[in-house]
């Protein structure tokens, strides 16, 4: 009889264990606030998100004032005075109680200078400090995503890099008095991150930290390169090696960061080129700048996953990488790299090996949300299937 309640007990604990492994594995999802602005299919509201897909959803973004007070930077959108879309964010807590709601600060556009001169002077940075914490109370946020975009570049100095930690330090101390969440969002390959940050330091003070582990070319490079490769080409010859997501995570885990802080970032949108030569459309061909803006994202060289399946669909060729497990599409002059349910299900299968913490993807704007060619949501789906098996 013991024997049988042993075994009835292991079996419970196992099943327990299972679940609360598959609890803890985080899914964050990023959600860019300025596509409320989009035009028809592509217009994205808070009440779009599904936040039973999500264990942390971050709204992006508010911004930073070198006096130290908070910056809405939308107020319209923001605000109740206007959408309320704070409001109609932190509501989603009604449909899963469980989800933990985050407000993210910062991004490209907000640049560096601003956060170089707060974190520099401690009188500014204290005050800042508690304008946070009032601010994440005064519109019922869980806590701060911070993407300084980026210590000591774009506008800021070689001080960043300890004055950043001395934020961090100092935003902890006081967000442990109330129970808030604190992460970070930032730049993953060793060319850039060896420039802004002091990696065993940095994670003293973090919930976790989301790498951008997408981006990883552009533009800037001449030619048409798979943005968010698994692996390296193996055949680049003047394209930086580690510009791909392997190689990221091996220098964040040598230089310290622990494997149960890491987030992985997984990309819903592609990033496009205009080819210099119709007859040549693999990996690294040359290109004479970035691709025509889509439909409903509106920007040049940026493609929402949504936006991709509708010009396949219309006939582009799709090709896969063998190499960096990805796919890639083109027709005419026009060519994108990005990632899909397929190269999605293998990085995720690459996160679970690892051990992280979890996954986030940016932004879920860009997933096709309305199930115009399939399932609703197909890549953030996969990454919960994935996480959901054993």
């Amino acid at each position: 009889m013991r024997q049988i309640l042993r075994a009835g007990f292991l079996i419970t604990f196992l099943a327990y264990a299972v679940t609360n492994i598959v609890a803890d594995n985080k899914i964050i999802c990023y959600y860019g606030s300025w596509s409320t602005y989009r035009p028809g299919i592509g217009e994205f509201n808070p009440t779009d998100i599904d936040p039973k897909l999500c264990t942390h959803i971050v709204y992006t973004f508010i911004g930073i004032n070198i006096d130290g007070s908070v910056h809405v930077l939308d107020s319209w959108n923001d605000l109740p005075s206007g959408k309320n879309g704070f409001g109609k964010f932190t509501k989603l807590r009604e449909l899963n109680p469980n989800i933990t709601v985050l407000v993210g600060m910062g991004g490209w556009n907000e640049g560096s200078f601003k956060y170089s001169q707060v974190a520099g002077n401690p009188t500014v940075r204290a005050k800042f400090v508690k304008n946070m914490a009032s601010f994440l109370k005064m519109y019922n946020f869980d806590g701060l995503d911070l993407d300084w975009s980026f210590p000591n570049q774009r506008g800021g100095v070689v001080a960043d890099r300890e004055n950043y930690i001395t934020l961090l330090k100092e935003l902890r101390q006081e967000f442990d008095k109330n129970n808030f969440n604190l992460s970070v969002t930032v730049t993953a390959p060793e060319y850039s991150a060896s420039q802004s940050y002091l990696i065993p330091e940095l994670v003293k003070y973090v919930d976790y930290i989301s790498l951008m582990t997408y981006d990883l070319h552009g533009t800037w490079e001449n030619a048409a390169l798979l943005h968010s490769g698994l692996y390296p080409s193996g055949k680049d010859t003047n394209i930086r090696l580690d510009s791909n997501v392997d190689w990221c995570v091996k220098y964040w885990l040598t230089q310290g960061a622990p494997v149960d802080k890491i987030i992985l970032g997984i990309p819903a949108h592609g990033k496009s080129f205009t080819l210099s030569n119709l007859t040549d459309n693999e990996p690294g061909a040359p290109i004479l700048g970035a691709g025509v803006a889509g439909p409903y994202t509106r920007e040049s060289g940026i493609l929402s996953y949504t936006e991709i399946c509708q010009y396949i669909k219309s006939g582009w060729t799709v090709k896969r990488d063998s190499k960096q497990r990805v796919p890639y599409a083109y027709q005419g002059n026009q060519w994108v790299g990005y990632d899909d349910v397929t190269s999605v299900e293998e990085k995720m299968n690459y996160a679970k090996s690892k051990g992280f913490a979890g996954v986030m993807l940016w932004g879920i704007e860009n997933d096709d949300f309305k199930g115009l060619y399939g399932e609703k949501y197909p890549l953030l789906n996969t990454i919960n299937k994935i996480y959901k098996q054993n």
